[in-house]
């Protein structure tokens, strides 16, 4: 068991707590602020407490100057100090005196933001590639690391796994949560056990499947990973998204498991990709050689709620079609809503499924949304988290 932040005496203590801000912004304008929101029950532990809070998180992809000007934090700490209630004091570098300074002048219950922690990977990749001398800096600015970025917990991060090396450490809500959640996946779920499955690449969901399909009764496949098992069974996929080579994996999987494995019948297809397009509904042997599917169709969707309707415990990962425009929307809607009326337990994997849910209406109808996509397969392939496994244990 894992040591979390309550295992600690917080009063006058610097706490660096890993957040998981890498919210979708457009602009400075934040799209999305469920993140922030899940981190803000650690963050105000910390500071009841009396803790100095030092929060650390990324923001998207940092490879040269012109993604370090759209992908400043400034615009969370603003949205983090109307949340809280109080404000956060925002350090524009990851680095140097000025940050130094701004710790040393804090008081109890102040918050700092340190800029996104992606900007040292300018320099060589330092904080994707965990260097030591940044996670010892870093580690240097507090007394005690709370990791709560779930979303980051399958990566090998110096804001991370190095900072952990250096300082007494803990798991925050979140991620206590989060862990907690998962785990009845893993751990004797009720049954039938049902694992719905989307998004575009077969490839990104192997480990998952392997380490599931025993445990599961039934995976429904949509999106475009389907379209992989459809060529595998033996029907023509048009020009739709297909990974080659992972067709004979698939067939596998459709011979071993033949009654476990749900595969649609019917698609939403279209000959190009873009709004107010001409759409077809095509049963999956009639899909033409120009055309692309992009979403599953009611049929599929009538299939997959008899699945659904009989299983105890669900998990989804990954939308049903390319849900951002609104012609290729309606199975993903459709999928939510059944789900959403089902008396199963249901775990929703984080990502686009997780925005899905949420920006179509029905956050509040699931038992648990991730908020992290990657990080959630990972902990369901069975794979070991570093950054996880090196967080001090309770005695």
């Amino acid at each position: 068991m894992k040591k979390t932040i309550k295992d600690y005496k917080l009063k006058g203590k610097k706490v660096i707590i890993r957040c998981d801000f890498n919210v979708p912004m457009d602009g400075d304008i934040i799209k999305d602020d469920n993140r922030i929101r899940q981190s803000l029950k650690t963050i105000r532990y910390a500071r009841k407490e009396g803790a100095k809070v030092i929060l650390l998180s990324h923001l998207g992809r940092v490879k040269n100057e012109e993604d370090k000007e759209k992908n400043t934090l400034k615009p969370i700490a603003e949205r983090l100090s109307k949340l809280l209630r109080k404000k956060v004091i925002f350090i524009n570098q990851t680095r140097g005196k000025e940050l130094e300074e701004a710790i040393k002048q804090m008081k109890e219950k102040d918050v700092i933001l340190i800029e996104n922690t992606r900007f040292e990977d300018l320099e060589k990749n330092k904080e994707s590639k965990n260097d030591r001398k940044l996670g010892k800096y870093w580690a240097s600015l507090g007394d005690i690391y709370i990791n709560d970025a779930f979303g980051t917990i399958h990566r090998n991060h110096a804001s991370n796994l190095g900072i952990s090396k250096h300082l007494k450490s803990g798991i925050g809500f979140l991620v206590e949560k989060e862990i907690k959640q998962l785990e009845k996946l893993t751990k004797n779920p009720k049954k039938p056990y049902t694992i719905i499955l989307g998004g575009s690449k077969v490839s990104d969901k192997i480990g998952l499947i392997k380490n599931l399909i025993k445990k599961a009764d039934y995976i429904l496949i949509g999106g475009g990973m389907a379209f992989t098992f459809l060529k595998a069974a033996g029907f023509k996929v048009g020009s739709s998204i297909c990974e080659n080579e992972e067709v004979d994996f698939c067939k596998e999987l459709l011979d071993k498991y033949p009654d476990k494995i749900i595969l649609p019948i019917d698609v939403i297809t279209a000959k190009e990709i873009k709004k107010d397009t001409k759409t077809k509904d095509r049963f999956i042997n009639e899909i033409e050689e120009d055309e692309i599917g992009l979403d599953i169709g009611k049929k599929t969707l009538e299939v997959f709620k008899q699945y659904i309707d009989d299983s105890k415990t669900i998990f989804w990962n990954g939308p049903m079609g390319y849900f951002e425009i609104k012609s290729f929307s309606k199975g993903t809607k459709g999928l939510c809503k059944i789900i959403a009326d089902s008396k199963a337990y249901k775990i929703i994997g984080g990502g686009d499924t997780a925005r899905a849910v949420i920006e179509m209406g029905y956050e509040k109808n699931m038992n648990h949304i991730s908020t992290g996509g990657g990080a959630s397969l990972v902990f369901l392939e069975g794979v070991k988290l570093k950054a996880l496994d090196i967080i001090n244990e309770k005695k």
